[in-house]
Parts: structure tokens; C-alpha cells; sequence
């Protein structure tokens, strides 16, 4: 299919810019000039948005609540914000939270994990998994039911939900209903055929993930830790049902896609839905591209179903 008329537009806007020399990058600079790309956007109504601190691996961690109706009880959605790692925040992904809560009908909590190369693998997945057990065991002060819990996350961020889901699984809990992968990271090789056919133009480059991964990985060998390449897990049994959307012209959508074939073999029910005409990061693109939205509709109504 076609690149769609308005994703085209957008990357229009943003070829003139060009891509940094990643050879001399400076991941700080390159973070505050990331992160203030986009003007905020007005984001969707709550009836609580407030910042708070949870637990992490190695201390509290920033972390921002959304409560979309004015009482307690409702389902739990921890977001990871994507960034390959590097990059986003609260603030980048603040809009599509909104959203999400509205939807989902849940409290969303967005959690600022330690970025790269700030703080290395594994520290983002660790963080990541020691967040969603505070906020399941400090669910009564929040108002949330931890008894119906899940993940969501883009690129960077789904790759982290699925290490959170993982880490749940084998330590015993919390338990998580369902996982939402928007355009998920899961293979550091970076060697698919998407990654050659879209390797530039499309927004997020191959050269891009190449230098992500080489902030975020301390040796080499921590690719093929199913924590970093959840592809190369050779056990994905017991995983919760899982939502995952890919973009056509993503260099992501092949590794993304391929995951969502190997849950499938190992008995996990997965909704996959390649979004035609769409590329990488197109989820935060919904405020004015119109089948970004359709599809963010889609998978806040699998969340909403699976929270009950």
C-alpha cells in the first residue's frame, strides 16, 4: 500500500532536518534536542493527572498517574515510553497516556526508567519490572485494582513490556493480563528485510537503531539476552495475551511480526495488525493522522476488553 496521505506529510516535515553523524553523537545533547522535537500536544481531560515516584531497581524513579474517571477501583496500565532506549520521557509520551486512559478506562502510570548510556543494560528492564511491583503492591494508596493489570509500550518501551512480562513470569507475579506492543523492539541484530528496505526515509533509520543499540548494550554479547532480543527467547510460553501492531514501512515491522508468529507457536493468544501505509512511531501521530487513531482505537479496546 501507499504511504498514507498524512503520515507523507509529516515526513515531508521532517526530511529537511536530516539525520545527526552518529559517529560523533552526543547521547545528552541529542536527548534535549529529541525530546523538544514536538510541541505538546493538548492531550484529553482526566480527572487526575499527577506526577509521582515509584519504586525501580535502584531506587525511586519518576512516574506520572492517569486517572480517567473520579473514582477508585479501576484496571492498572503501566506504559513504557519508547526512545530506543536513549530517549523520551514523561513529557514526550504524555498525550498518547491521555489517550490511552481515556480509552482503556484504566489508570495509566508512565514510568521514567534510566536511560542509556546513562545506565546500561539491564538496568531499563529492571527498572521496568521493579516499577510495575510497586505499583501493585502500593495499588490500595493509588485507588487501582492490581488484580487487573497490564503492559503497554512503543518500540523501546514494547520491548520493555515484554521484559517486564517475562520477569513476572518467572519470579512468581504480579500477574499481567495482557501486553500492548505498538511497533516493539525484539532483535538487536537489525538484519531483517524490513531493516534493508526501509533503512532510511521513514523517520527511524537503520543507522538510528544501529547507534541506539550501541548506547545501550555494555558488551556485545548482551544481545542475545531475551531480555535485550526477546526474539531469540527460546521459551515464550506462559506469556499474556498479546496486542501488537506493526507499520509497513518500519524497519521494525519484520523482527516485531515475527515475534508475534512465535507467541503464537508457544500458545499465546496475539492479536497482530500491520497498519498499512504507516511507519515507525505512527501511535503518537493519532492527534492528526487519522488511521494512526483507528488503530490506537483498536488496541485501547483489546486493553479494555482484557481489564474487564
Amino acid at each position: 500500500m501507499p504511504l498514507d496521505n498524512q503520515i507523507a506529510a509529516v515526513l515531508q516535515g521532517f526530511s529537511a532536518q536530516g539525520e545527526p553523524d552518529y559517529a560523533t553523537l552526543d547521547a545528552c545533547q541529542y536527548r534535549l534536542y529529541a525530546d523538544n522535537l514536538m510541541p505538546p500536544l493538548p492531550g484529553a481531560g482526566m480527572a487526575e493527572v499527577r506526577d509521582i515516584e515509584v519504586g525501580g531497581a535502584q531506587g525511586m524513579l519518576a512516574a506520572r498517574l492517569y486517572r480517567p474517571l473520579a473514582r477508585d477501583g479501576l484496571p492498572l496500565l503501566v506504559f513504557f515510553h519508547g526512545g530506543g532506549f536513549v530517549i523520551g520521557n514523561l513529557d514526550t509520551h504524555d498525550n498518547l497516556c491521555r489517550t490511552l486512559a481515556l480509552q482503556t478506562g484504566a489508570v495509566v502510570v508512565s514510568v521514567a526508567y534510566r536511560l542509556a548510556p546513562q545506565a546500561r543494560f539491564p538496568a531499563a528492564p529492571h527498572d521496568c519490572y521493579a516499577a510495575t511491583r510497586w505499583l501493585v503492591e502500593h495499588a490500595q494508596g493509588l485507588g487501582v485494582d492490581a488484580g487487573r493489570l497490564a503492559v503497554a509500550g512503543d518500540s523501546a518501551g514494547g520491548n520493555l513490556a515484554i521484559a517486564v512480562c517475562r520477569l513476572a513470569r518467572e519470579q512468581g507475579g504480579p500477574a499481567i493480563r495482557h501486553q500492548c506492543l505498538f511497533y516493539p523492539v525484539t532483535d538487536a541484530a537489525c538484519a531483517s528485510a524490513s531493516y534493508a528496505q526501509f533503512a532510511e526515509g521513514y523517520l527511524l533509520s537503520r543507522a538510528m537503531m544501529g547507534w541506539f543499540w550501541g548506547q545501550y548494550l555494555a558488551h556485545p554479547q548482551h544481545a542475545e539476552d531475551p531480555l535485550a532480543s526477546p526474539l531469540r527467547d527460546d521459551n515464550l510460553q506462559g506469556l499474556p495475551a498479546t496486542t501488537l501492531l506493526s507499520a509497513e514501512y518500519d524497519p521494525l515491522r519484520d523482527e516485531g511480526e515475527a515475534f508475534a508468529e512465535r507467541l503464537q507457536a508457544a500458545g499465546v493468544s496475539v492479536r497482530l495488525q500491520r497498519c498499512d501505509g504507516m511507519v515507525h512511531g505512527f501511535i503518537s501521530l493519532a492527534p492528526f493522522v487519522d488511521a494512526a487513531a483507528q488503530a490506537l482505537q483498536g488496541a485501547a479496546a483489546d486493553l479494555r476488553r482484557a481489564l474487564g
